[in-house]
């Protein structure tokens, strides 16, 4: 009779553990290593320092895109000048020959220019700053920034092209026999302030088009009936000076972020024509309503500002962590 052999297996310790490793995703490594939460949203004031240590990031990012952007066209950069000058000349066109707009106001090609160039800056900035996010999944998914570095350069992107929108702005004003006065500076600290409200406006719509992608096609109809409200093509005192117009509604229509904007604009680079180039007083006085700047103007400017671009600084960094996720 064979004999069976049992064999029996004792259970062994584990083995010994490293103490240095002994709590890989506990406190004690992190507190050991500094280590920090990768894609963690910063405090906003170290946001805001992440922010100018990366500037020239920023400036550089935008500077590049900026020239690819006519890169394949014949003309190259110079459709940056031919652009606002065509459309000027249609604007010109349909407003000023075939709607005779241009009654009552003075100048009006140096009033129109004004109007079209500014309310273009804030309407693309507002565009291109809603697919910041979405068009670069790319980039944010492959390196570490503040997202924040995006919707800005679309709006540095902007100002870039104002800048020669600007030079006809100058060349049409002197056509006109509008010479420099010290008020022109003042365009300076106006165009600033403006910048930074486009810049803040910019962060809320690249925050709504991260979520909703659909909002890159949808700005274009909003901005345009924005457009046709805040005076670009008109003036704003020959309607809401009529008599049937509401108080509330003249304060709306006079206070409205771009329509404020570019009436501070033209009334620092257009200078009314004296009583004596009109026929009649009634002409004269048609002129200087045209003109019409509210009170406290520059008040509002800073206001605008200050609102949009703390504002939206702040609606943008809120969902810093949720960029790139998909």
């Amino acid at each position: 009779m064979s004999e069976t052999a049992v064999i029996v297996l004792e259970e062994l310790p584990p083995p010994p553990i490293d103490p240095e490793y002994a709590d890989l995703g506990g406190i004690s490594m992190v507190a050991k290593y500094g280590l920090k939460q990768s894609g963690k949203r910063p405090p906003v004031l170290d946001y805001a320092r992440l922010l100018w240590q990366r500037r020239h990031f920023i400036t550089g990012y935008a500077t590049a895109k900026n020239r690819s952007l006519y890169s394949n066209a014949r003309l190259g950069q110079l459709w940056q000048l031919l652009t606002p000058i065509l459309n000027v000349a249609v604007y010109y066109f349909v407003f000023g020959i075939l709607f005779t707009q241009s009654k009552g106001v003075p100048h009006f090609l140096l009033f129109l220019v004004i109007g079209v160039f500014l309310f273009n800056f804030l309407q693309t900035s507002m565009i291109n700053g809603s697919r910041s996010i979405s068009d670069q999944l790319v980039l944010i998914r492959a390196l570490h920034f503040p997202r924040a570095c995006l919707p800005m350069s679309s709006t540095i992107i902007q100002l870039q092209q104002l800048g020669f929108s600007m030079l006809m702005v100058i060349a049409v004003a002197l056509g006109l026999g509008q010479w420099p006065t010290a008020k022109w500076l003042l365009v300076i600290p106006a165009l600033i302030l403006m910048s930074v409200f486009c810049t803040g406006v910019g962060m809320i719509v690249a925050r709504m088009g991260s979520v909703l992608t659909d909002t890159a096609q949808l700005l274009p109809f909003l901005s345009r009936t924005w457009m046709y409200l805040c005076g670009v093509m008109y003036s704003l005192a020959s309607v809401a000076n009529k008599a049937s117009v509401p108080h509330w509604v003249q304060l709306v229509l006079y206070y409205d972020p771009p329509a404020l904007f570019i009436t501070v604009v033209r009334n620092c680079m257009i200078k009314t024509p004296g009583a004596s180039s009109y026929k009649t007083a009634a002409d004269y006085n048609s002129a200087l309503e045209a003109m019409h700047q509210p009170g406290a103007a520059w008040l509002w400017l800073i206001i605008w500002a200050a609102a949009a671009g703390i504002g939206g600084f702040v609606y943008f960094w809120k969902a810093e962590e949720q960029y790139g996720r998909g």
